[in-house]
């Protein structure tokens, strides 16, 4: 059974996913985290303000660009992650091989059937930073721009599987 979440939710809670086969291939999910103290998704609003004859100001936002960045991202070999950023950085790709889906998975929401949480999918690209680094390993930091398509569904951790809703 899953654990009950209540009052002030570890940030162990929010589990952020992200596609790292090919373009072409089946969904592979690996979380974000190991080796991060922080990951924090940047929204980015598209705010306009204006003001009208009666010198009165109008705020409004009319989207988001959100997106994080991924550092460090360590190198392992065997690591799905790893061959992805690494075939990014070896072939210099560009526009559509950068396409992904990320998830964030809400595990304070259980979903049925037992061991699905309530998720979000959304399509993604992934912008290399840099590579190389120092004495601690070979690193290859990175960003994740969200592009939109946000879909609701849930998210089976055993299997790394998204569902949208119907």
């Amino acid at each position: 059974m899953a654990e009950v979440i209540t009052g002030k939710i570890k940030r162990k809670y929010m589990a952020h996913f992200i596609d790292s086969a090919p373009v072409a291939g089946p969904a592979v999910y690996n979380r974000l985290g190991s080796d991060l103290e922080e990951y924090t998704v940047e929204m980015n609003a598209n705010v306009e303000t204006k003001t009208n004859i009666l010198n009165e100001s109008v705020t409004s936002i009319d989207g988001y660009q959100p997106q994080a960045s991924v550092e460090p991202y360590f190198a392992v070999v065997g690591d799905p992650m790893f061959t992805r950023l690494q075939k990014i950085v070896d072939e210099r790709q560009t526009l559509d091989d950068l396409k992904t889906k990320t998830v964030e998975v809400h595990l304070w929401e259980a979903a049925a059937p037992e061991g699905s949480y309530v998720a979000y999918q959304e399509d993604a690209i992934i912008e290399v930073v840099s590579y190389g680094g120092d004495t601690t390993g070979y690193q290859i930091p990175f960003n994740v721009h969200n592009t939109g398509n946000r879909v609701k569904g849930t998210f089976v951790l055993a299997t790394k599987t998204f569902t949208p809703d119907a």
